[in-house]
């Protein structure tokens, strides 16, 4: 009868839901939340389902973070743009203006250097686990050539968040346009460029079909999308399917980074080939100037802890290494 019962707990099926904060037709609607879901249930033999909802299904997305912590919504997807109050290192990790150059980068200083450490230990006094599900770019799409530091005053730009201070700051002409308002405005000259993620973003957006070029490199490179795992919930896990859960998470960034970079250099293949646009890519000294332009933001964000702070000093430390 006892072999029976652990036989029996072994085989009980835990049933999860996951949040996410993008709507279904996201691309990472099927890239990542649909591809992990299928990866636990296959490698638990059924044992754990996670039933997924789109943006906004159970919780708005800006409280993914608090559903997630209180045990409403055991694992779940959200930006790390949201939770900066409850996290501070989250204004690290939503994406420094000029903080790489290259998605490598990113990939060695989240996992070589340990700012993917640093954010699972500040999450854990929330009560919860931490994982990146990728880095990824952000780009602009233009209508006009810019090579040089003072090509940015007076652009017209489309910009949001953090990058739309930085901009601002040295002499572009950034503002807030919703996404359903940017091609009109790129169209009547209200704009003259835009970033929606990268290639891939500007793509789908349809914006080169007016805008001819695209500059590199990167005004920033982020692990945007996290995953947020309640410890209580998963403590009440079989610890083979916690392991699971872990190795998934963890192999995901990578494989999700990865096909993403993939992705992206095929966009823009296609749109220099298909659309005619010339990618653009910033010479080492005018890079230089961005970034030394961006260091007031980097310091501002320094003195929001003490987290913060090394972050933002390993941030210098590894560009210094890498002689920028």
């Amino acid at each position: 009868m006892a072999d029976r019962n652990i036989v029996c707990a072994a085989d009980k099926v835990t049933k999860w839901r996951c949040q996410v904060h993008f709507p279904t037709a996201s691309p990472s609607y099927k890239d990542s939340l649909l591809v992990i879901i299928e990866r636990l249930k296959k490698r638990t033999n059924g044992r754990l389902i996670i039933e997924p909802y789109a943006a906004g299904s159970l919780v708005p997305s800006k409280e993914i973070f608090n559903a997630v912590k209180r045990g409403m919504i055991e694992i779940a997807m959200t930006s790390s743009a949201y939770p900066r109050d409850q996290v501070p290192l989250m204004n690290v990790a939503s994406g420094l203006p000029m903080n790489f150059a290259r998605v490598w980068e990113a990939i060695y200083f989240y996992r070589q250097l340990g700012f993917e450490e640093m954010l699972r230990d500040e999450c854990a006094k929330h009560g919860l686990y931490y994982f990146t599900d990728k880095v990824y770019p952000t780009e602009l799409s233009l209508k006009k050539e810019v090579l040089t530091f003072e090509d940015f005053k007076g652009l017209k730009l489309r910009s949001s968040g953090i990058l739309q201070i930085y901009l601002t700051s040295i002499g572009a002409a950034a503002s807030y346009i919703p996404g359903s308002e940017i091609y009109p405005a790129l169209t009547s000259g209200v704009v003259e460029g835009a970033h929606w993620g990268a290639a891939q973003g500007s793509n789908k957006m349809g914006f080169y079909d007016i805008s001819k070029y695209h500059l590199k490199p990167s005004l920033n490179i982020a692990g945007t999308d996290i995953w947020l795992v309640n410890k209580k919930e998963l403590g009440k896990l079989p610890e083979d399917i916690q392991k699971t859960l872990f190795a998934t998470l963890e192999e995901h960034f990578f494989l999700r980074t990865n096909q993403y970079i993939y992705q992206e250099a095929k966009t823009l293949r296609m749109i220099e080939k298909e659309k005619g646009v010339k990618v653009l890519t910033m010479p080492p000294k005018e890079y230089a100037k961005m970034q030394k332009a961006a260091m007031k933001i980097w310091d501002d964000v320094a003195k929001k802890g003490p987290a913060c702070a090394k972050a933002v000093q390993m941030l210098k430390d590894f560009n210094k290494s890498l002689g920028r």
